[in-house]
């Protein structure tokens, strides 16, 4: 069984911090690392790969530094990786990257499934692995939190906001991970040697034979144009000291009417 794994290298959010002049995120001195969800997709890859003996192959779009979560995923016990890196790419948004890993997946070959984390914690779209599972015409389903191999079928367990659900889809398709079954391993000893030694593969996007214009600026119909942190509001208060509450009362319904919070 050959599974790919999609993920992403994100800017830790617990330290992520906004320029008030610029209003763009400070980025100097904010670590890097492997998208949360993503990581639960590879823990349920190779949680796979222990049961059924797979072959798990990460993918990631991003800039030469990229290569870091990839050897992370190798140090984990992913078997194969390649990083998406071309200046073809800067600027893309879901549509664009969902191109771009779906020549990705093709350049990669014979597959039965695709795991991508739900979302990136750093844009919350969840709209990458659709996309791909769209432009590959495969069956999907989002926020699995257990994967079971049956044969040519998958079985996949997810919540909704009132129930849980287990549906069966065929093989090949793409699931994207809300949680797996165990914490994401720790990195083994041997996996780091491995990945301390392992040569990334780059791919760009002539190595793909992708159309340019598809990717980046050109192939993205959306566009960020500002990022900004809201205004705090003003807040102001004021107490009321009357020994008879519904004296209390009245004034305090007094001042929502005036500030038109409320109706007569």
């Amino acid at each position: 069984m050959n599974i790919i794994v999609c993920v992403k290298q994100v800017p830790d959010t617990a330290e992520i911090r906004i320029d008030p002049v610029t209003n763009t995120l400070i980025r100097d001195g904010v670590q890097s690392i492997m998208n949360p969800y993503d990581k639960y997709a590879l823990e349920a890859a190779l949680e796979l790969k222990d049961s059924m003996g797979a072959k798990v192959t990460v993918l990631t779009m991003g800039p030469p530094q990229a290569k870091e979560i990839l050897k992370d995923a190798i140090s984990m016990g992913a078997d194969e990786v390649a990083l998406i890196s071309d200046r073809a790419f800067a600027g893309s948004d879901t549509l664009a990257t969902s191109h771009a890993m779906v020549a990705a997946v093709k350049h990669v070959g014979d597959f039965d499934l695709i795991l991508c984390g739900k979302q990136a914690i750093d844009g919350d779209t969840a709209q990458v692995g659709p996309e791909m599972a769209e432009h590959l015409h495969l069956p999907q389903v989002t926020g699995a939190t257990k994967i079971v191999v049956d044969g040519a079928k998958v079985l996949v367990n997810r919540d909704n906001e009132t129930t849980a659900q287990t549906i069966a889809i065929p093989l090949p398709a793409l699931i994207t991970v809300a949680r797996s079954e165990k914490e994401p391993r720790f990195a083994s000893i041997k996996g780091k040697m491995k990945a301390r030694k392992m040569e990334i593969p780059v791919w760009s996007a002539a190595d793909m034979n992708l159309d340019v214009n598809i990717i980046g600026l050109n192939g993205s119909p959306t566009k960020v144009i500002t990022v900004f942190t809201p205004p705090v509001p003003e807040i102001r208060s004021e107490i009321f000291n009357e020994e008879d509450p519904q004296v209390a009362v009245d004034k305090l319904v007094e001042k929502l009417l005036e500030a038109k919070i409320i109706a007569r």
